[in-house]
């Protein structure tokens, strides 16, 4: 992570920080792996040599992934929200996520093999959101598990 970043999102682990980050920086344009921090001897949540922290970039935004151990897990109380330009970097993005044990969920939520959530969101769906069909949408994006732009759109009859 730059020296200049003050804020940034830690992800606590059990032990997959660096296979969870170089997966996530693969995914979007301008993200990275800044930095690898290794545990040192006296330090009670790693082996000394093991990864401890990874600092990276994530389509510009600074983050932190901590193997901690299995104290704390993930939940879907925090969640990455990713804006997709549209249907086809929406399939692409849900699909890599769910593979090798990830899951679905609703409205565009779903959870990856590492137990972090995400919301995959076509940009499309806010302005269908905040549009006057609203009220036609809404009811069809509860049924849907991955984003389907098309269905929206026909549902508000501006499709």
């Amino acid at each position: 992570m730059p020296m200049g970043s003050k804020v940034r999102t830690c992800l606590w682990f059990d032990d997959q920080a660096l296979p969870a980050a170089e997966f996530y920086c693969a995914l979007l344009p301008d993200s990275r792996i800044d930095r690898i921090g290794y545990s040192s001897e006296g330090q009670e949540m790693t082996e000394p040599g093991k990864v401890l922290t990874v600092d990276f970039t994530l389509a510009g935004t600074p983050f932190q992934a901590l193997n901690g151990g299995p104290h704390f897990t993930l939940d879907e109380a925090v969640s990455i929200s990713v804006l997709t330009e549209d249907q086809a970097e929406t399939d692409r993005l849900w699909a890599a996520l769910i593979a090798d044990g990830g899951a679905e969920s609703q409205c565009g939520w779903l959870e990856d093999r590492f137990g972090l959530s995400w919301q995959i969101v076509p940009k499309r769906l806010i302005e269908l959101l905040n549009g006057p069909a609203a009220p036609q949408v809404w009811p069809v994006l509860m049924q849907m598990k991955k984003i389907d732009i098309a269905a929206l759109e026909a549902a508000s009859n501006d499709g």
